[in-house]
C-alpha cells in the first residue's frame, strides 16, 4: 500500500537543475500509478524507494496539499517535462564541450523508436540516439531480461529512457537497478516516447494549464481510457479520503499515548 504522506516528491519544475549528477532514477506519480500501487507492493516500493519522485498529475498535487504531507509539490511536473529538461541540458553539455553525448531509449516499438530517432537527429544534433525495442510480452523471461540489461550496459549511456508503460516500467527498473552499471539518470516515462514519436498526441496547452490532459485524452480514447479516468478518479478520491483518515487516526493514537 502506497501512501503520499511518505513520499518525497519533487517540489517543481526548476528543482530539476538541481539533481545530483551519476545514477539515479526517476519516477513520476499520478491518480493512476497512485491507484495500482495500493494493491501492488513491488510498485508501491519502487514509487517509495526511487531517488526522484514528480507529481504527473494535478490531482497529486491537489491531494498533498489537502492532506498536508510534509512534501507539497507546488505544480506538476509530468514526464514530458523531465524528458524535455533532461535532453536539453545533455544537448547543452555536448555542445559546449564539442563532444556527442548518448540516449538509449529502451522500450516500445522498433517503429516508435526510428520516429524518435528521426526526431532527435532535428532536435538535439549533439546526442547520439541509441535504442532497444525489448520482447512485446506482459512478463520478460530472465534471458529476457539478461539481454536487456547487456543491452544498456553496452551502450553505458549518458541518459537512459525506459518506455514500457506502469507499472511494468518502474517495477522493472527497480528490480534490476544493482544490475545496471551504468552512472546516469534514468528516466520510466511511458508514454512519452509515443507523444515525442507523434504516434500519439498530447493535449493542447490549454488542457494542460487547467490540468484538463486526463480530460483530453478521455475524449481522444474513450474506449481505452474510461475505467483509467471515470472509474480511477472516483477511486483515487476514495483512496485520499481514506488515507487522510488513517492520518487523524494515527495522530489521534499519539496524542492519546501521551
Amino acid at each position: 500500500m502506497l501512501s503520499l504522506y511518505e513520499l518525497n516528491i519533487l517540489p517543481n519544475k526548476e528543482a530539476l537543475s538541481a539533481l545530483p549528477q551519476g545514477k539515479l532514477l526517476i519516477n513520476t506519480i499520478n491518480a493512476h500509478s497512485y491507484n495500482v500501487a495500493q494493491e501492488d507492493s513491488l510498485f508501491a516500493e519502487a514509487l517509495r524507494k526511487g531517488d526522484v519522485l514528480t507529481a504527473d498529475g494535478a490531482s497529486i498535487v491537489h491531494a498533498c496539499r489537502w492532506l498536508h504531507t510534509p512534501s507539497q509539490p507546488t505544480e506538476r511536473v509530468a514526464g514530458w517535462d523531465v524528458f524535455m529538461y533532461e535532453m536539453t541540458a545533455l544537448e547543452q553539455q555536448a555542445e559546449a564541450l564539442k563532444t556527442p553525448k548518448t540516449v538509449l531509449f529502451m522500450g516500445s516499438l522498433p517503429e516508435v523508436l526510428q520516429r524518435i530517432v528521426e526526431r532527435a537527429a532535428l532536435d538535439f544534433p549533439y546526442l547520439k540516439i541509441l535504442t532497444f525495442s525489448p520482447p512485446y510480452k506482459p512478463a520478460f523471461t530472465p534471458e529476457d531480461d539478461t539481454a536487456i540489461i547487456r543491452a544498456i550496459n553496452r551502450a553505458n549511456p549518458d541518459l537512459l529512457w525506459i518506455g514500457m508503460t506502469a507499472p511494468k516500467q518502474e517495477k522493472w527498473t527497480y528490480s534490476h537497478w544493482q544490475e545496471l552499471n551504468i552512472r546516469c539518470h534514468v528516466g520510466t516515462i511511458g508514454a512519452v516516447f509515443d507523444f515525442y514519436a507523434g504516434t500519439a498526441k498530447r493535449a493542447p496547452l490549454w488542457w494542460q494549464q487547467h490540468s484538463l490532459e486526463w480530460l483530453y485524452r478521455l475524449i481522444k480514447e474513450p474506449r481505452r481510457m474510461w475505467r483509467r479516468y471515470i472509474i480511477g478518479n472516483a477511486k483515487f478520491i476514495r483512496n485520499i479520503v481514506r488515507e487522510k483518515s488513517d492520518i487523524r487516526n494515527q495522530r489521534s493514537d499519539i496524542s492519546n499515548q501521551r
